[in-house]
């Protein structure tokens, strides 16, 4: 893997500086940055992913979806200068919730379920689009945070396919743990 990544370090373009990327490039890199940014993002997106492999089923697509979608309506309201309530408070007990429903290896209904995970998804899109860049793109930073956050959805899923049940609630307890550390501190 590390080879992998240094050979594809290696043959990256450089960028041509005769010519400055647009607006729209500079907003799918800003986008595809900022979940990864903040570990408070990256903790509920992966926990997202987590309980989705460990409900299965239908769940393992409709929950990361809800949160995207979520997340899409959060993020054009952000980008539009419109702020929701507490909006750092509820992405700190977004952590704390999916990381506990993770470590109970929740089964909840998806009429329950869906709901939860996508007004999760609306505070983290909210965020990101209230953090939107001067000079980018607003439709390319929206397509960067969405498909960085399926990404990390996808490696919580894959990592609660592949692993037995204990890591994983063992993941999840950590994940809220972390949060309610990062409150008190």
């Amino acid at each position: 893997m590390r080879r992998f990544l240094m050979l594809a370090a290696l043959l990256a373009p450089g960028p041509a500086f005769a010519h400055g990327a647009g607006d729209h490039v500079h907003g799918v890199v800003a986008g595809l940055m900022h979940p990864i940014g903040g570990l408070d993002h990256v903790l509920a997106m992966v926990a997202v992913g987590l309980w989705a492999g460990l409900m299965g089923g239908r769940a393992l697509l409709a929950l990361p979806a809800a949160f995207l979608g979520g997340m899409a309506i959060g993020g054009a309201l952000g980008m539009a200068g419109t702020g929701l309530p507490m909006v750092e408070g509820g992405i700190l007990a977004s952590v704390i919730i999916l990381g506990a429903l993770v470590a109970a290896s929740a089964r909840l209904s998806l009429g329950l379920a869906l709901p939860v995970v996508a007004a999760f998804g609306l505070l983290h899109g909210n965020a990101h689009g209230l953090e939107l860049a001067e000079g980018s793109g607003a439709l390319g930073y929206a397509v960067g945070f969405l498909v960085a956050t399926a990404a990390l959805h996808g490696l919580g899923a894959l990592g609660a396919l592949r692993l037995s049940a204990l890591p994983v609630r063992i993941a999840g307890g950590a994940m809220a743990a972390a949060m309610v550390l990062a409150i008190l501190v």
